[in-house]
């Protein structure tokens, strides 16, 4: 799995100017009134951090500060280098603690995850660190933030890093004391380009910086070999679902359960295990399974596995819904019916990243393959990003439907968070 970590200031959804955007026209949930009642959780908020914190200076400023002096981390690699280096774009709206309080408050997501005013009061020291910490990250400024890269922080990849540790606290009470306890693996179920990927590695760097072990992997990686996709390809001439990687059937699922059985073992200290890993590069683009000398390595213990894939979730359907979206689907779906065991049942926590229309997928890639040839690098004609695209367009009409109903297989609700995203691939309100 190949990740490309971009700043999230060359973004076009991240780049806007909060003087032509606002909290509503972002995400379509009002701002909070700035004014609260004093016995609020936001005005016991505000004094509560009146004289600890220096309200009504900046917030990020005094958290710079206290990161800059190692005051509130306990791991020395959040007190090294630079805090940010992009240079201020705008000045942010949120400025003060009280601001940023209020702005988390409005997100979409703490409904979902059960969450308080008076949750993010008495948990916002973890929030500010965390929100650092991905500043840092995406060498974004930590004093001048834009609303949509606000939201994208503190509306988004923050409230997700949260609901996860909820999660793997959850799945380390069903333990008993004494046991060893396996990782907990999350997956991620997410159509191409909605910034899934972006959104995994953020979760594993806070992870990692954290103190915490975890492993990526992706459904790519479980792809078949080159030689096997042209057997497949051979198998089902004239289908052009099954021609290249990347819908059921073009699969090596024996690696998959061989990956992720050996992973949920890797609760000890001193463990290793080879992650493997696919070049989309290879033989002009088709794609071949990287050389293992190349693949990672995980080292236990580990505290969870970040698994992430477009069709994570998807469940066979009868065979004449296929027909009546694509009559090419209908061996897509009998290969899925084996999917379940390969992939999903592994699977004890979801999240599912929801889209109003699939053929967002093709705007996103085209803009992804634009922005790749404005850069003097190679990418995809516009008629060949139509062709890619139109290869997953029956799945994801196909199956997105019954995966946003009733959910993946195997999932129960309050371990599931479905995440309901825009055009610019930010966290909304659902409907």
């Amino acid at each position: 799995m190949t990740i490309e970590v971009l700043n999230i200031l060359s973004l076009p959804s991240l780049a806007t100017s909060s003087s032509s955007l606002s909290i509503s026209e972002s995400h379509g949930r009002p701002y909070k009134c700035r004014h609260a009642s004093s016995s609020s959780p936001a005005a016991q908020f505000t004094n509560k951090f009146s004289c600890s914190a220096g309200y009504g200076r900046m917030w990020i400023q005094c958290q710079s500060y206290r990161y800059r002096m190692g005051g509130s981390s306990s791991n020395s690699r959040c007190k090294q280098g630079k805090v940010c280096s992009a240079l201020p774009r705008v000045t942010a709206d949120v400025s003060t603690i009280q601001d940023l309080f209020e702005f988390i408050c409005s997100g979409p997501l703490l409904e979902k995850m059960g969450l308080t005013e008076k949750d993010i009061s008495d948990s916002i020291d973890k929030w500010l660190q965390y929100g650092l910490l991905l500043c840092r990250l995406f060498q974004l400024n930590d004093w001048f933030l834009s609303v949509p890269q606000k939201i994208r922080i503190y509306h988004y990849y923050v409230p997700v890093f949260i609901w996860c540790e909820n999660q793997i606290a959850k799945h380390k009470a069903s333990f008993k004391e004494e046991d060893d306890v396996p990782p907990l693996v999350i997956g991620f179920s997410a159509p191409q380009g909605c910034g899934k990927t972006t959104l995994v590695f953020a979760l594993a760097n806070l992870f990692e910086v954290t103190g915490r072990k975890t492993a990526t992997i992706s459904i790519d990686d479980f792809y078949l070999t080159a030689e096997d996709q042209a057997k497949l390809r051979e198998k089902h001439p004239g289908n052009s679902l099954l021609e290249l990687r990347g819908n059921a059937g073009s699969h090596d699922l024996s690696l998959s359960i061989e990956t992720l059985t050996a992973l949920t073992k890797m609760s000890k200290e001193g463990m290793k295990m080879k992650l493997p890993r696919y070049n989309k590069s290879a033989y002009s683009g088709k794609g071949d399974r990287a050389d293992p000398s190349t693949w990672p390595e995980a080292e236990g213990p580990l505290t969870a596995v970040l698994f992430e894939g477009w069709m994570l979730g998807f469940k066979p359907l009868p065979v004449e819904t296929m027909k009546a979206v694509d009559p090419q689907l209908e061996v897509v779906n009998k290969y899925l019916e084996a999917y379940y065991e390969a992939w999903d049942k592994f699977i004890k926590a979801w999240i599912v990243i929801k889209i109003r229309d699939p053929s967002c997928v093709y705007d996103w890639r085209l803009q992804a393959e634009i922005a790749m040839r404005e850069a003097g690098n190679a990418g995809m004609t516009d008629e060949e990003v139509k062709d890619f695209v139109s290869r997953y367009l029956p799945a994801y009409n196909a199956y997105l439907p019954t995966l946003y109903a009733e959910g993946p297989g195997g999932s129960v609700p309050d371990r599931t968070l479905v995440i309901d995203i825009d055009e610019a691939r930010n966290p909304i309100l659902g409907s």
